[in-house]
C-alpha cells in the first residue's frame, strides 16, 4: 500500500513489446492497483500513467501507433495526470531517436535521443550512481547519490528537463521531469530498494492526483 494509505488507479501502456509485466508487479507491489491494459477507457480513468520499453525505439513506436496507443500516450501526458515514462519509454518521449533516423517519436518532450559517447561500452548494462541535481516529488524517497540499474545504448542529452544525471564516458542524462511528466531511463523495477522507493513515490503522486 502507499504511503497515502490509497490503492491508485495506475495504467501501464500494454503495447506488446518485452516484459511490460515486470513494471506492473513493481507498482502492485508499492501500492498501487496497477492494469497492463491497451484499454483507452481504462487509460482515461487512471489516476496515473506508465509507458515502459525495452528494445529498439523503432520497433517500439510501431507497435504503439499499430495499436494506436501513441496517441493514448500523447493524451494522457498532456492530460494533467502524472505519467513516468521508463527506458525506452523515457526516449519514446522525445521527436526521435539517431537508432531509428526518420521514426517520429511522440513528441511530448523536444529534441532527438543520442547514442552513448564513443569509448564506453554499448549497451551501459550495470548498475550506476545518480547524482540528483535538483528536487523532485519523484525522487524525494531517495538517499543522497542512490545506485540504479542501466540497460541502454541511447539517452538524451538534453538537459533542458533533468532532474538526474549518472556519469558513463561524461555526464548521461538519466531522468527527466517537465510539469506532470517524469521519465527515467534507468529500470526502477529492476533497482531493488531505491527503485521502488522511486516507484512509491510515483503511486503516491497518483494517489495525491486522484
Amino acid at each position: 500500500m502507499s504511503r497515502s494509505g490509497s490503492a491508485p488507479l495506475v495504467a501501464v501502456l500494454d503495447y506488446g513489446i518485452g516484459n511490460l509485466r515486470s513494471a506492473q508487479k513493481a507498482l502492485e507491489r508499492v501500492g498501487a492497483d496497477a492494469r497492463l491494459t491497451d484499454d483507452r477507457g481504462l487509460v482515461r480513468e487512471a489516476a496515473g500513467v506508465v509507458l515502459p520499453g525495452v528494445g529498439a525505439f523503432g520497433r517500439c513506436m510501431d507497435e504503439l501507433r499499430s495499436r494506436g496507443l501513441d496517441e493514448v500516450a500523447v493524451d494522457a501526458a498532456a492530460s494533467g495526470r502524472p505519467f513516468l515514462g521508463i527506458c525506452v519509454g523515457l526516449q519514446l518521449l522525445y521527436e526521435g531517436s539517431e537508432e531509428s533516423p526518420g521514426v517520429a517519436g511522440l513528441g511530448v518532450l523536444p529534441g532527438t535521443v543520442r547514442r552513448l559517447p564513443d569509448g564506453v561500452k554499448r549497451p551501459q548494462m550495470q548498475w550506476n550512481r545518480l547524482e540528483l541535481l535538483r528536487p523532485s516529488p519523484l525522487m524525494a524517497s531517495l538517499p543522497v547519490d542512490p545506485w540504479v540499474y542501466f540497460v541502454h545504448s541511447y539517452a538524451t542529452d538534453d538537459e533542458t528537463h533533468a532532474i538526474a544525471r549518472c556519469d558513463y564516458g561524461g555526464p548521461v542524462v538519466a531522468a527527466v521531469e517537465r510539469g506532470s511528466v517524469w521519465a527515467c531511463q534507468f529500470h526502477p523495477e529492476k533497482s531493488g530498494r531505491n527503485g521502488l522507493a522511486l516507484l512509491g513515490s510515483f503511486v503516491d503522486i497518483c494517489a495525491g492526483a486522484a
